[in-house]
């Protein structure tokens, strides 16, 4: 008589180490996304994912080193190599040389190192899929924990109550949750028009729903417009009828929110009618960031063609903004305490870029973006399999480049900007993007 077997039955582990290998190139930049979901300390200058973006850069060099290959196109190595330039110039007019220093390097992180560290990481489409899914990760995360401040009161301050959803960025970073869940909605957005399987297209579809909430409660009005602007491009792509029936979806969730449930009417009204309301009666932020631009405006007519150096424009600023400037803004949450923080930037990347890099940067630093874009939008026909990284990655730099119109670099979430521009980067200039293998061995 034979007993029955008591076998352990196998570990599901094992199962998932060829996965892992295989994925060992692009993790260490999914694991600088996983990291800016912790809680960020009030005041700090530097986080865990700026660290690691550090990490991840050294890395992508020792990779590269051992495949034994040429690292970027001729093409990637002009477009991604051609801020420096600007940054280089910029830097010599800094006021002090620390401010030369802290500012290339954090421009060189975010606009050079990082994106190029994540084109040479990613290899291929299942590469790219899953720093895409890590973006959407990281915005349903925030986006629980900005829902939950939202509901409960414990956000930053918005009109005297503690409601506006801030995620673990805190108020002193009022923009890193609604940068976060937007970049996970545009590239939800991407992945469910663009599959082919049904069950991503569903639920890449829920996530891009269940990221509607959040992004409204954080009040962010240039995300909110950031948001609208890319998703209605990735909409035109899909065709009329799959737009039709997303839109209606979305319309749907949000008289759902708002009107079934009371989510917030009356704040979101009042914040959605002050977008518009610049001439008549606006709010003093929309005060504050107007004279700011019209500063940065005179500040690059004194100094048309290399501005007037990285980080100067706080030292600048008096001198060139008008009498209706605040001092400061004002930051308070529950268990954070009222803060003023000085306006050390116009709160407009391009505008930024003008006033300290000049036209030098512009026609270096921005030009470098519009050529990513236009790369990217290039590709879309090509892009077949792959279609739903092609529309995440253009939305995401789309995304980005709306929101320059109303925010700029700076705070715990800044290093997000990087790996979300290397993405698109990847799909606009990356070989193997297009052809769905990963890298060969030789030049290209």
């Amino acid at each position: 008589m034979s007993l029955p077997s008591t076998a352990a039955p196998p570990l599901p582990w094992p199962r998932a180490l060829p996965a892992l290998r295989r994925a060992a190139p692009v993790l260490p930049v999914v694991a600088i996304v996983a990291l800016l979901g912790l809680p960020v300390a009030p005041d700090s200058t530097a986080t865990p994912a700026d660290a690691v973006s550090g990490l991840v850069v050294l890395w992508a060099v020792v990779h590269t080193a051992r495949q034994a290959r040429r690292p970027l196109t001729r093409t990637a190595a002009v477009v991604l190599g051609l801020p420096v330039v600007g940054l280089a110039v910029a830097a010599g007019g800094a006021v002090t040389p620390a401010d030369a220093l802290t500012g290339l390097a954090r421009y060189l992180q975010v606009f050079v190192l990082v994106p190029v560290a994540v084109v040479l990481l990613v290899r291929d489409r299942r590469d790219a899929r899953l720093l895409l899914w890590s973006l959407v990760g990281l915005a349903l995360w925030e986006g629980a924990v900005g829902v939950h401040q939202y509901l409960t009161g414990t956000g930053a301050s918005y009109q005297g109550a503690d409601i506006r959803a801030v995620g673990t960025f805190g108020p002193a970073d009022v923009m890193g949750m609604a940068t976060a869940v937007a970049f996970g909605l545009v590239a939800a957005v991407g992945l469910a028009l663009g599959a082919r399987q049904r069950r991503q297209r569903v639920v890449a579809g829920a996530c891009a729903l269940a990221l509607l909430l959040p992004l409204v409660a954080s009040f962010s009005r240039g995300a909110w417009i950031a948001t609208a602007v890319a998703c209605g491009a990735q909409l035109l792509t899909a065709g009329a009828r799959r737009a039709g029936r997303t839109v209606a979806a979305a319309v749907a969730v949000g008289v759902v929110l708002v009107g079934g449930f009371g989510v917030g009417a009356a704040v979101l009204q009042e914040r959605l009618t002050s977008i518009t309301r610049i001439a008549d009666a606006p709010d003093q932020s929309v005060v504050d960031r107007y004279s700011l631009w019209v500063a940065a405006t005179d500040m690059w007519r004194g100094h048309p063609v290399t501005g007037v150096g990285l980080k100067a424009f706080p030292a600048h600023r008096d001198g060139h903004a008008s009498l209706a400037l605040s001092s400061g803004s004002d930051t308070d949450a529950a268990g954070w305490g009222f803060r003023r923080r000085p306006l050390l930037t116009p709160h407009n990347m391009y505008l930024l870029v003008l006033s300290e890099q000049g036209l030098l940067g512009v026609v270096t630093v921005v030009g470098g973006w519009l050529a990513l874009l236009v790369c990217a939008a290039g590709r879309l026909r090509r892009a077949g399999r792959g279609r739903d990284c092609a529309v995440a990655a253009c939305g995401l730099l789309l995304w980005q480049y709306v929101d320059f119109l109303y925010a700029d670099i700076g705070g715990p979430s800044t290093v997000l900007t990087g790996v979300c521009l290397g993405a698109g980067a990847w799909w606009a200039l990356a070989r193997e993007a297009t052809t769905g293998g990963a890298a060969q061995a030789g030049p290209r």
